[in-house]
């Protein structure tokens, strides 16, 4: 019996999200969650290029906002990405959750983007 840890198991997970959305070819939005912080970023359909970023360690989302590590921070990253991706001219892409379970700020940011104006 093989025992794995939730790193090695989320690495799994993402690994076969990110093989489905390569077949899809269009743009990811890929989100990284740690404890006090969210990064988001629009990677190109090649996977080489990293096209429009934001995070909660922007020195500008720490001048606007208190909190780094909650719900309504991670809307706002949701927000701010989906804004510069249409100043970007892209409209859709593909939800790239890393293998972190669709809820919490994972869910606020997904919701937020697409009310931004993003499709996925």
């Amino acid at each position: 019996m093989v025992i794995m840890d939730k790193r090695i198991a989320r690495q799994r997970r993402s690994k076969r999200t990110r093989h489905q959305i390569q077949r899809l070819a269009v743009p990811r939005l890929c989100v990284h969650r740690t404890l006090q912080h969210i990064y988001v970023q629009v990677i190109a359909a090649t996977g080489d290029t990293v096209l429009v970023s934001a995070s909660t360690n922007e020195k500008s989302f720490r001048e606007k906002h208190k909190a780094t590590s909650n719900i309504s921070a991670a809307a706002a990253v949701g927000t701010v990405i989906a804004a510069r991706a249409k100043k970007a001219k892209i409209l859709k892409v593909a939800f790239d959750r890393s293998g972190f379970k669709y809820h919490g700020r994972i869910k606020a940011l997904a919701d937020a983007a697409r009310e931004g104006g993003l499709e996925f």
